[in-house]
């Protein structure tokens, strides 16, 4: 089964959510503006996506700047998306063993 970590008033997420049930695929959607994710769920998304903390992050949010978030530690990083959702890259789908960034949208292909 897939997840996707989505926000509806996002046209990348809605085009991400489309391939996915266009493909027929079972699908777990987590709209996490509404239910954040903790500091646990970050970190195995992160080990999911395998990244650096700073590539999951939207850095052009007024947050970023106001959190002054530009030279951050991971530890750090990974307390202000838990604390601030909007942060968070979207639209992220995943497996048990592995995520994608639907940006583009088609990225999610792969999991397909």
């Amino acid at each position: 089964m897939l997840t996707i970590y989505h926000n509806p008033r996002c046209s990348k997420s809605r085009q991400t959510l489309a391939l996915i049930e266009e493909a027929n695929k079972e699908v777990n959607i987590i709209e996490y503006l509404k239910t954040p994710l903790n500091q646990t769920e970050v970190r195995s998304l992160l080990t999911l996506l395998s990244i650096e903390p700073i590539q999951m992050m939207r850095t052009k949010e007024a947050e970023f700047k106001e959190q002054q978030l530009k030279n951050a530690d991971n530890d750090t990083l990974i307390a202000a998306m838990a604390n601030t959702p909007k942060l968070i890259e979207r639209p992220i789908v995943a497996t048990d063993k592995q995520a994608i960034i639907g940006r583009p949208p088609e990225n999610v292909l792969a999991l397909l």
